[in-house]
């Protein structure tokens, strides 16, 4: 089932498509390159797995571990990519892949009783949430003390359950959290390559001022405005042309159908449609799922082997993998990457790690908060799931904040204005590791949420002032205008230039690269992924100029 297409198809695109097809059709977890080279297979598939042994294996699926596998891939190095989840590309009995935000069931969280949305509660009553029979869903909600991260699941990782917001960092801000990477080299060639990679496009502004379905956005804008705030397009990877063909009763719905955090079934250019497709088509690289990677360690002659357990669906381990490899490139996310190192670290198989693994930690700013408005002022019954719009107040040296204007699709008139709200939050956690209980735990406190929360309070305070309208109270819990205890953006951990040289190269693991959000300082102001995206880019181009010819 093609669920998006791509812009500018290349014929690699088209193979590595095709691999994602058959896996699907026959139900393997394993997708190998295609006729053109060697078929999906529940067998050995290429180079890359025969023997447990491949040059280049990849931890994860998400932005930065995409652009590895394929930049290894057009090296014409054999490259294995692991992933926890499964491949999101098998309809189920109701003809669809995903299931929609407001009619959840077992694909929308993983291995849950119960959907655990960002929105807790309606009208304070328990209606939001749905009991769900256990699988590995598409969204996980990874809860610490204090704070709890949204994570994808899945082929293509965060791609698949994100709001599609390809925003470009402002760059003096880009420098100063990552003061040692040359700004001018990532906005004249790494960010553009990154955008032009995943197919980002912006809402049609004529098609946007007339269309109900972003009645919400305006009335949004109309209020910013009133305060003297200003609103900005932002960028998306969800297909605009297919979006005003939903509209327009010719495509069939997925942004128009209420289909965001659990995934969508149509025009969303997530990875397994760009980057990974692109990878597989190459016919040097395997994908194999449904693979939790837990452990790694250094072999005398240099080379590493991770500890993998192959899962089913109902959650049980079948098998434990021992993989080796020459080069190993961690890409399992902010938490996944650090949590790999500090275990590696803290056992002794990889003694020789940075202090610094596990430290510069942050939630990039995440608040969510939502304004009652008066009667007035609808903002629609109908509303696309894909954001196009954002105040932008990063320019406020006293209080610097973007917020996203996000949707709420509920299928019926609400006088709800939602946002998701980054901060300038300068607080960092640190991930540390406890042996006895094999646990990863993040120390991170309630009054380090706060400045986020204090923050995103002061510039609606100034939206409800002069609007003359007021929070609402009825959704987060606890009575709450904000909810500043979980985050979509969970940043650091093996913070690069710290845990890591200017590359992602670890320190004190030679061969291993860290190549996702891990390495952002915990801060970045916008939606991280084509930060991530673009700084992967540049970093494999280094590493495969530089440590593969030596």
């Amino acid at each position: 089932m093609l669920r998006t297409m791509t812009p500018n198809l290349t014929r690699r695109h088209l193979l590595g498509l095709g691999a994602l097809q058959t896996a699907a059709a026959l139900g393997l977890t394993r997708i190998g390159p295609v006729p053109a080279a060697r078929a999906a297979t529940t067998a050995p598939a290429s180079r890359a797995a025969a023997a447990d042994h491949t040059p280049a294996l990849v931890i994860g699926s998400g932005y930065g571990a995409a652009v590895t596998a394929l930049r290894l891939g057009e090296a014409g190095i054999p490259t294995l990519v692991l992933e926890m989840g499964r491949l999101w590309d098998t309809p189920g009995p109701d003809g669809k892949v995903f299931c929609s935000t407001r009619a959840p069931d077992h694909r929308s969280m993983w291995f849950r009783t119960r959907t655990e949305a960002p929105l807790a509660q309606f009208l304070w009553l328990d209606v939001v949430n749905k009991d769900i029979s256990p699988y590995p869903g598409v969204l996980d909600r990874v809860r610490f003390d204090g704070m709890s991260v949204y994570v994808g699941r899945g082929v293509g990782g965060g791609s698949l359950v994100n709001g599609g917001m390809a925003v470009t960092p402002q760059r003096a801000y880009f420098s100063e959290m990552l003061p040692t990477v040359d700004a001018g080299a990532m906005y004249d060639r790494y960010f553009p390559l990154a955008r032009r990679m995943l197919g980002v496009n912006t809402v049609d502004p004529a098609w946007f001022e007339s269309t109900e379905w972003y009645r919400f956005s305006r009335i949004s804008r109309k209020h910013a405005a009133n305060a003297g705030l200003r609103t900005v397009f932002v960028p998306n990877v969800y297909d605009f042309p297919y979006m005003q063909r939903e509209a327009a009763g010719q495509a069939v719905r997925s942004a128009l159908a209420g289909e965001v955090i659990y995934g969508n079934n149509h025009g969303k250019r997530s990875l397994d449609r760009t980057y990974l497709a692109a990878a597989l088509g190459t016919g040097n690289v395997t994908v194999d799922t449904l693979h939790r990677a837990r452990a790694l360690r250094a072999q005398p002659d240099g080379t590493y082997v991770v500890t993998a357990d192959r899962i089913d669906t109902a959650g049980r381990v079948v098998a434990t993998r021992e993989i080796c490899c020459t080069r190993l490139f961690l890409g399992a996310g902010s938490l996944g990457s650090t949590e790999l190192l500090l275990r590696a670290r803290e056992s002794g198989t990889l003694p020789d790690l940075s202090e610094h693994i596990g430290t510069g930690w942050g939630a990039n700013g995440n608040v969510m908060t939502a304004r009652a408005n008066h009667l007035w002022d609808t903002v629609g019954a109908h509303q696309a799931t894909m954001p196009v719009m954002g105040i932008d107040d990063w320019s406020n040296t006293a209080n610097p904040v973007f917020a996203e204007i996000a949707p709420l699709p509920m299928g019926f008139e609400h006088w709800i204005s939602l946002y998701l709200a980054i901060t300038r939050n300068p607080e960092r956690g640190t991930l540390t590791y406890h042996a006895g209980t094999d646990t990863m735990r993040l120390d991170w406190t309630p009054e380090q949420s706060k400045v986020s929360g204090d923050a995103a309070r002061k510039l609606f305070d100034r939206i409800n002032l002069r609007n003359a309208t007021i929070y609402r109270y009825d959704l987060f819990g606890g009575n709450r205008p904000v909810a500043d205890d979980f985050t979509y953006h969970p940043l650091g951990g093996c913070v690069l230039g710290r845990a890591t040289d200017e590359y992602g190269r670890v320190r004190g693991a030679p061969g291993v690269y860290v190549t996702d959000g891990a390495l952002v300082p915990g801060s970045i102001g916008v939606n991280p992924f084509l930060t991530i995206t673009a700084l992967a880019e540049r970093n494999i181009e280094r590493v495969l100029a530089e440590d593969y010819r030596r």
